[in-house]
């Protein structure tokens, strides 16, 4: 079996609800994994948008959630979890706000696709204090077992 993630709240590729985004309550979709690899000792999670700011005309990904450390056998995260609910052990890195947790779809113009990827790793990673996506990706460079994408997309009305 191989590396999944869903989430019961949008299908792959298919419209976040506003309940997760800046029009509503912005808090964090359900996520859900299966097939985690034999060898893994930690799963990472970041969540970007590389339609920003204009997807006719995008100039950066804009990363709204970086997780790391996350036990392999967690299974998944529920909707709108706080710092204090991730599973042990879970360590939270910079999004594009320059603040730790989930911010959710507000993009200014044109439909964003919003990349939720999760990383099988076998390592736990040394902590790295509140890294950014860059510096995340860095350290888990050679120490990738699998990794799985969900799209989900978002137009503000």
């Amino acid at each position: 079996m191989s590396l999944r993630l869903t989430s019961n709240a949008f299908d792959h590729d298919g419209a976040i609800p506003d309940t997760y985004t800046c029009d509503a309550i912005n808090v964090s979709p359900p996520l859900a994994w299966s097939g985690v690899p034999a060898g893994t000792r930690s799963l990472a999670l970041i969540v970007d948008d590389p339609d920003a700011p204009d997807p006719a005309a995008p100039k950066m990904t804009w990363v709204h959630w970086v997780l790391y450390n996350i036990p392999p056998h967690a299974g998944g995260l529920g909707e709108a979890v706080a710092a204090a609910d991730l599973p042990p052990g879970t360590r939270e890195g910079l999004n594009d706000w320059k603040r730790t947790g989930y911010g959710g779809p507000c993009p200014p113009i044109g439909r964003h696709r919003y990349f939720h990827k999760l990383y099988a790793l076998d390592v736990v990673l040394p902590d790295l204090g509140r890294p950014t996506k860059a510096d995340l990706e860095k350290t888990m460079l050679g120490h990738i077992l699998a990794q799985v994408e969900l799209v989900g997309t978002y137009r503000r009305k």
